[in-house]
Formats: structure tokens, sequence, C-alpha cells
């Protein structure tokens, strides 16, 4: 199965039942690599608010792929039009609250425990965008940000497909354990894990100080290597073994946890997306996280 529909939930709660085991096996489903998948959102996404982002110019978001949210911080960013940037900053808002809550109560195990991370809408058009290599979301990766280490904290992203009229179209592969068997020994995790618990923890105390050093984990490094070297592999790009096509319809939204599924977008245009850091203390079946394979892989800590 492509992916799994979930039918005993809805935007007003869950069914009758026991929810709780529901929920425990649905984050062990995500945490796997399934993709959960609902037909229509199930957290409030107002109908004039999706009218309103859908309409506005290409043109007020040309300098960044997507206009983003900090729900932290209460930040906008990627989008140039003032008149127009209350609105989309509300819209923003209440959408960011809506998926932490739905969260919180869809994966009660995760509730208290997870990071709201970045939300996105995303107005261009993915099929035949000229993007940078690294950048380019048609070629299969795995998700690692650059800005934000995880440590080894699984990364949950939930999406909507806005169009009106149009699937989105995505390809995944194998699932982590499958891809890091094949492909980890030849990206370098060696060297990766090789990096001792003393110069981390000198480059700790010197943050403490005020210098710009990076605290990035074996993990975070690993994992931000391999994302560019997973695009730069044509032979990998180009093996259909493995690999699924999955359109979806408007209207519909889907949970995956992308450090373990690698995805490419082909085409679609507009979509909202949520992201959240669920650490590894809060995971139903921890040793199936990317932290834990590499780990095992490598015969040592990666954190």
């Amino acid at each position: 199965m492509p992916w799994q529909k979930i039918d005993d939930y809805r935007s007003d709660g869950w069914s009758a039942g026991d929810f709780m085991w529901r929920a425990r096996h649905y984050c062990s489903e995500l945490e796997k690599g399934q993709i959960l998948f609902f037909q229509a959102p199930p957290f409030a996404l107002p109908p004039d608010d999706i009218d309103f982002l859908v309409s506005l110019k290409p043109a007020d978001s040309l300098l960044h792929k997507n206009i983003s949210y900090r729900p932290e911080q209460g930040l906008l960013r990627g989008f140039a039009d003032t008149a127009n940037e209350p609105r989309v900053h509300d819209i923003m808002q209440r959408y960011a609250a809506a998926v932490r809550n739905f969260v919180s109560l869809f994966l009660v195990p995760y509730a208290g425990k997870f990071q709201t991370d970045y939300a996105s809408f995303r107005p261009l058009e993915e099929e035949g965008r000229n993007l940078p290599l690294h950048r380019r979301n048609d070629l299969l990766h795995v998700d690692a940000f650059p800005s934000r280490p995880t440590r080894g904290g699984r990364i949950l992203r939930i999406f909507t497909n806005v169009n009106p009229a149009r699937d989105r179209v995505w390809v995944v592969g194998d699932r982590f354990p499958q891809l890091a068997a094949r492909f980890a020994e030849s990206a370098g995790l060696r060297k990766f894990a090789k990096e001792s618990s003393a110069i981390r923890g000198w480059k700790r105390g010197l943050g403490t100080l005020g210098l710009p050093v990076a605290d990035r984990a074996p993990y975070d490094k690993f994992m931000l290597h391999f994302h560019d070297w997973l695009k730069e592999n044509t032979a990998f790009q180009n093996v259909k073994q493995g690999k699924e096509k999955l359109e979806f319809p408007p209207a519909s939204t889907w949970l995956v946890f992308t450090d373990c599924v690698p995805h490419a977008a082909l085409s679609g245009q507009f979509a909202m997306e949520q992201t959240f850091i669920v650490p590894v203390e809060a995971l139903v079946v921890p040793e199936v996280s990317p932290i834990r394979v590499l780990e095992k892989m490598a015969g040592r800590a990666l954190n």
C-alpha cells in the first residue's frame, strides 16, 4: 500500500474506542516509514484562508521558494506584499496552531514532547523549477535541516494539498533502514562517526563563550551530507526499483517522517506544511529511528 488511509479520526477527534492503542499504533506505523493519509484535513483549515493564499500573486514570494512561518517566534518570512502581510501572518498562525493541536490529539504519545518547527505555504509549481542541485525538490532525498540540527530527533511533517484542481505528485523510495544498508557506508558514515566526544565538548564550550561554533552532532553532520549525497547520486536517482509514485488529490492531508522516507515532489502547486521535531525519548519504536540505525552500523553513539 502506498499509504495508510485513516478513517477513524476526524476534525472533531477520535471515534469511539480505544484511542490510546490506536494512537500508539499510528505512531509506530509512522516511525517505521508508513505514510498516513486523510482524504480531507483532520484539523481546521477554513476555505476562505485557502482561497486567499491561492489567489496571491506568485511575484509576492519570488525571494523564497516557500512562504514560511516560525510559530515559536511568530515570524513570517518569504512574503513581499506589505498590504497583505497581516492577513497571511494570521492565516499561518492559525494553521500552525490547528496542526499542533491535531498532532497532540492524534499522536498522543508525542503530546507535550515534540518541538514545533516551521510551517510553510508552497505557492510555486514544483515541476520544471530552476533550482540549485541541493535545493531541488524533484530529486529523491531524506530531510535534514542545515540551520536546525535535531541531535537524533525525528522530522515529522504534515502536508495538505490546497490546490483546488490538481494532484500533488511524489515519488518515494525504500525506507531508511534499507537505504542506509545500501548507501550509508559509501556516503562516509565511518568518517562522520569518528568525531570524538572530546572535540564535541570543546565546540560546545566555545559556544558558551559566545563564539560562533556550531554544535552539530555527528548524526546531524552525516544526515545533512547524506541529503546532498543522495541528490548528487545520479545512479540512485535513475534506478526504478523500490520506488513508488504517489498522487495526493486536492484537499488531502498526509503525515510522514521525512528523515526516514526518501521522497521527491515531481509536480504540484499550492501546498501547506507544518514540521515537528519528535525527540528519541518520545518515540514508540526508537530502534527503527535513523539515529539508532546509523549507530548500530557505526558501532558508537552519534549524538
